[in-house]
Parts: C-alpha cells; sequence; structure tokens
C-alpha cells in the first residue's frame, strides 16, 4: 500500500468516527433552547409588583389593628402590676381575666390573620404566574423555541428570555392590576 492510499484510508475512518455524533446532532435538528428566571419575572414584572402593593396596603392596615391590640394589652397588664394603689382581689381577678380574654382574641386574630395572609399571597402570585406562563408560552413560540427550562444551574446569557417574558407580562397586564 502506498503513502496516498494510507493517507485515504485514514481519512476515510477519521470520517467515519465523526459522522455518529454529527448524525446524532442532525437529527437533534438543532434544538433550540431557552431559560427563563421565573423568580426575577415574579419580583419584577408590572402585575407581580402591583400585587406586592394591594398586599403591603392591606397588611399596613392588619398591623395597625394589631398594634391596637398590643397598646390594650400593654396597658391591661401595666394596670395589674402596678402596686399603688394595691388592688382588691375582685379587681385584681376581673382584669386578669379581661387581660386573658383579650390575649385569647389577640391570639386568634393574629393566626387568621397570618392564614388569610398566606392565602392572599398565593392567590395574587397564582394569577401572576399564570400571566408569567401564558407570557413564556408566547416568547417560546415567537422565538420558534423547542424547551424552555425555568430552573437551572446555569444558564448562558444568550439563551436567556426572562427579560423577553417580563416584557410580555407588562405588555399583558391590565392598567389598574387587581
Amino acid at each position: 500500500m502506498n503513502d496516498s492510499a494510507r493517507a485515504l484510508l485514514l481519512a476515510g475512518a477519521m470520517l467515519a468516527a465523526a459522522a455518529p455524533p454529527a448524525a446524532a446532532q442532525q437529527a437533534a435538528g438543532g434544538a433550540r433552547i431557552g431559560f427563563v428566571n421565573t423568580e426575577r419575572v415574579m419580583r419584577e414584572a408590572a402585575p407581580a409588583q402591583q400585587a406586592q402593593k394591594r398586599l403591603r396596603a392591606e397588611v399596613e392596615k392588619r398591623d395597625q389593628e394589631m398594634r391596637v391590640h398590643v397598646a390594650q394589652l400593654r396597658k391591661l397588664e401595666e394596670a395589674l402590676n402596678r402596686t399603688t394603689p394595691p388592688l382588691g382581689e375582685a379587681e385584681r381577678s376581673s382584669r386578669q381575666r379581661e387581660y386573658a380574654s383579650l390575649n385569647r382574641e389577640f391570639e386568634r386574630k393574629k393566626h387568621e390573620y397570618g392564614e388569610e395572609l398566606a392565602l392572599r399571597r398565593n392567590e395574587a402570585m397564582g394569577q401572576v404566574l399564570e400571566q408569567a406562563n401564558r407570557a413564556i408560552r408566547r416568547v417560546a413560540e415567537q422565538e420558534n423555541l423547542d424547551i424552555v427550562f425555568q430552573e437551572a444551574a446555569y444558564a448562558n446569557p444568550r439563551i436567556d428570555i426572562t427579560d423577553k417574558v417580563i416584557r410580555a407580562v407588562n405588555a399583558g397586564a391590565p392598567a389598574g392590576g387587581k
């Protein structure tokens, strides 16, 4: 075998070895992928910010009510702990019952408030998440993406569509927001 025949044989072997990865890549059709940071969407999109504002306003109103209860509790506690003038046993017992009752009511309201706030937050953020998912679908279709990941240890900024999704969510957001 001469040198040119060996070179042709070696080149053919190298092409054959390289063919399977190329064929697999071609079979995949160059799948297009995207990544979206949903935490960032939920933090930066206008509907999410509007929902957070509404929740903060609600929290502020409830916090004010809770502060009134705390002030009443402190006032009763101070009256109970005051040594002058000494309280009679009947008066002391009456104030302790009043304090215990007010404290139970406060704890009950605090618990109810916590549950209601969690429910409201979940409802509001659930609506925003639905909007975000629709926007992700729209952007993926516009960009001809085959798959979009929402969580990744690393995503190249080249495939990050988060900004486009935020713009799409904002474009679909009602002006006043509910």
